[in-house]
């Protein structure tokens, strides 16, 4: 699998944006997928996660009630919705995938795409 994140830039405390992430392979509805981010000097953290038929999510406390991953299999396509975003957030923000599992909570992953900055001005 083979992952291709983009979307990120620069908005405003308080604004949103919309992190897409494209995947290949044939059989894309059979991977979870998740969003991680790394702040710089900080360690690599979990966002969220979906399961691969996309019944299922899970969020990290820090993106609860303020990001939403969605997936579209039909499109080979993951999403981050982010909202209120605070300067917090700023960081390099990258997809991932591995076959699917019952526990969304697992941070373990197989694939992972080149990572997409976003930048939070206060």
């Amino acid at each position: 699998v083979q992952l291709q994140a983009s979307g990120g830039g620069l908005v405003q405390a308080g604004g949103s944006l919309r992190l897409s992430c494209a995947a290949s392979g044939r059989t894309f509805s059979n991977y979870d997928m998740g969003w991680f981010r790394q702040a710089p000097g900080m360690e690599r953290e979990f966002v969220a996660a979906i399961s691969a038929g996309g019944m299922r999510s899970y969020s990290a406390d820090s993106a609860k009630g303020r990001f939403t991953i969605s997936r579209d299999n039909a499109k080979h396509m993951v999403y981050l919705q982010m909202s209120s975003l605070k300067s917090e957030d700023t960081a390099v923000y990258y997809c991932a995938a591995r076959w699917r599992t019952y526990d969304l909570e697992m941070t373990e992953y197989d694939y992972w795409g080149q990572g997409t900055q976003v930048t939070v001005s206060s």
